[in-house]
């Protein structure tokens, strides 16, 4: 036995203008990069462009949502944004260590980079995160949504350096600024994209959802009324924020409608207690010997 619960559907359209602005502003950091020979602003486009998965995530989230499962896919779309984050986060991770052994060289042999460039481009880079944190900030009750607003405020703390790093290159002409700023944002790619790849790899090996336990899931469903044992628990995520248990559960012997009645108390528990949208239950008669390796607590006993 099973039951979904439907999730609110929030306005997508904030979110794929957010991603059509980013994509223009890594096109335009890429220009500028090129232009100004800085090597700062060129990871700072690879820096922009690690926020696209993200948003893409939540967008198509939103999107798919709306879309019923089928006979093929019986779960839904959902883990289609997270194959494409592991997907751009691994293409990423490449890009960025490519750029980071630029920066290398470009210690060794440093080129000089032009200014004007370097701060009209981050400039508007400020003003486009700047411009996507306002328009997202109402929707920051949202997890996906509050980590897009911290990644958010990292790339304005990138603009910044860089434009700061501008400043200070012209008036000391010290070039290896720009390499030192491109390596440090190269670093800060690298890092945001192993977190993404970690955590798209963990969702698609139905691992658990981050900060459930298993063990807290089936003592929560024992605290159910007639709830005796509880064994064979999967936890798992299916993207976009959808959680889904299944579970052995033994009960006394009971009417048909007293074992409904139960069955929805523990859909109930799970659903309020851990946000899990998809529980499958299979209940069973208490008394009989454990088949599987997962019992909390032990088999109840006969006190006579």
């Amino acid at each position: 036995m099973h039951a979904g619960r439907a999730h609110s559907v929030l306005r997508p359209a904030v979110l794929g203008w957010a991603m059509a602005a980013t994509l223009a502003l890594v096109v335009a950091e890429v220009f500028g990069g090129v232009a100004g020979r800085s090597v700062a602003l060129l990871n700072d486009a690879l820096h922009n462009l690690s926020d696209v998965p993200a948003l893409g995530i939540s967008w198509l989230a939103m999107r798919w949502a709306e879309r019923p499962a089928d006979s093929d896919k019986t779960y839904g779309y959902h883990r289609a944004g997270v194959l494409a984050a592991f997907t751009n986060a691994l293409l990423l991770l490449i890009l960025a260590l490519w750029l980071g052994y630029e920066a290398i060289q470009r210690f060794r042999a440093p080129v000089a980079v032009i200014e004007s460039w370097m701060i009209w481009t981050s400039l508007a880079a400020l003003a486009v995160n700047g411009g996507i944190t306002l328009a997202l900030v109402r929707g920051r009750g949202d997890l996906n949504l509050r980590s897009i607003l911290v990644h958010n405020f990292g790339d304005a703390l990138s603009n910044i350096a860089i434009i700061t790093g501008a400043v200070i290159i012209h008036a000391t002409g010290a070039r290896w600024i720009d390499p030192l700023l491109g390596l440090a944002i190269g670093l800060l790619v690298l890092w945001s994209s192993v977190g993404i790849l970690r955590e798209s790899s963990h969702i698609l090996l139905e691992g658990r959802p981050r900060g459930m336990r298993v063990e807290e899931v089936a003592r929560a469903i024992l605290s159910v009324s007639g709830v005796q044992e509880v064994h064979d628990v999967h936890l798992w995520s299916l993207g976009g924020g959808h959680h889904a248990l299944s579970l052995h559960a033994r009960i006394p012997d009971m009417h048909m409608d007293e074992c409904e009645r139960m069955l929805a108390a523990i859909q109930e528990k799970a659903a309020k207690g851990f946000g899990i949208d998809h529980t499958t239950v299979q209940l069973e008669r208490a008394g009989l010997p454990a088949q599987s390796g997962y019992v909390m607590p032990e088999p109840a006993k006969n006190k006579n």
